[in-house]
């Protein structure tokens, strides 16, 4: 089963990280506004300069160009990009049973993207993630948009894809309540780096 493990990964004003997320689990990171959260997120992903190494299972980021690493160990930013008019270009295999978890019809593939809320986008990008079929997911602030309700079915269906496919997940929160919900790791990413903390 895949663990996602960082080795001494480094980028522009991040200290040197290690860092193991078993399969399956999640890993709840929080610290200030400004540490560097989503620096590290894109520094997995291979998205931005950086050093050190990043494995999940037994690939290594090195050994793959980084659009075939990213179909690995998929980011879904906190503002998700979007390219075509409409929402169904932008995966070629949406899952309906996933889009109706998340409140969607089948309909929504032929809404036009500048009809979306925010939290309508943030939903889609998740499930044009999931679409993929990662093996490990980088969740930025996924619920920032969201009431709660929508909330819970973001949470519900991380939670079952993770435990299915055994796919590690890191997912940055600052609400302690949902990181308490959704994760069995903790962590807190501040001046000195990344710091392990006990489970509330």
């Amino acid at each position: 089963m895949p663990e996602l493990r960082l080795e001494a990964l480094q980028a522009l004003h991040l200290k040197p990280v290690d860092l193991r997320v078993p399969a399956g689990q999640c890993l709840a990171l929080h610290g200030p506004s400004g540490t560097g959260k989503t620096l590290l997120l894109r520094a997995i992903a291979d998205l931005d300069p950086n050093t050190g190494e990043v494995h999940l299972g037994g690939i290594a980021r090195s050994s793959l160009r980084a659009p075939a690493w990213r179909r690995h160990v998929m980011l879904v930013p906190a503002e998700s990009h979007w390219w075509a008019e409409t929402v169904r270009p932008h995966a070629t295999d949406w899952d309906l049973h996933t889009l109706d978890r998340l409140g969607f019809a089948p309909e929504v593939l032929d809404w036009e993207v500048s009809r979306l809320s925010s939290g309508e986008r943030q939903r889609l990008a998740l499930a044009r993630a999931l679409a993929a079929g990662p093996g490990a997911l980088l969740l930025d602030e996924p619920t920032a948009n969201l009431d709660a309700a929508n909330s819970a079915r973001v949470e519900a269906l991380v939670a079952d894809y993770r435990q299915r496919r055994a796919a590690p997940v890191i997912w940055i929160t600052h609400d302690a309540a949902q990181r308490a919900r959704v994760a069995e790791l903790h962590a807190r990413l501040g001046d000195g780096g990344v710091e392990r903390e006990t489970p509330p």
